[in-house]
């Protein structure tokens, strides 16, 4: 979640403006989800939508880095220490066989059973082709790297 903009703020390095209409959207999404109805879902399941969206909007900026080099390193810099996007994650983005990875609550082994990685982790070829895999803690339905 973004900090909360006040007058002691820094005020946003240059090119902020031009992806600022992306991430007020992300951020007007999450509000929609937020003040939805959670009847009928189990707990972890009204959260999959939040995490959802905290990834795209990590990844969005990860891209314009990375990948596109739309913005500089000051402004990446920026995003991050914001809260805008989650810096353990793209840091985990970057390593090989991480590079699809939905959260890192997945790749926790202390927050599985058996004290092992997520289901979602494994091989979609590893797994029974007409067998569902949904991950408990995202929602997401596959992030292995193989994949």
């Amino acid at each position: 979640m973004p900090r909360v903009k006040t007058l002691r703020t820094k005020k946003p390095p240059e090119g902020f403006a031009e992806i600022e209409d992306t991430l007020l959207d992300f951020a007007n999404r999450l509000k929609d989800i937020e003040t939805a109805s959670h009847e009928g879902k189990r707990k972890n399941e009204s959260l999959w939508p939040v995490f959802q969206i905290t990834h795209q909007r990590s990844r969005y900026i990860y891209d314009l880095y990375y990948t596109r080099e739309a913005i500089s390193s000051e402004l990446y810099q920026w995003l991050l220490k914001q809260g805008y996007a989650d810096g353990n994650l793209i840091a985990k983005w970057k390593k090989q066989g991480y590079e699809k990875l939905c959260c890192l609550k997945c790749i926790q082994a202390k927050e599985n059973t058996f004290n092992a990685t997520c289901i979602c982790r494994v091989p979609k070829s590893k797994l029974d082709k007409d067998k569902v895999v949904e991950c408990v803690t995202c929602g997401c339905r596959g992030c292995a790297s193989s994949d």
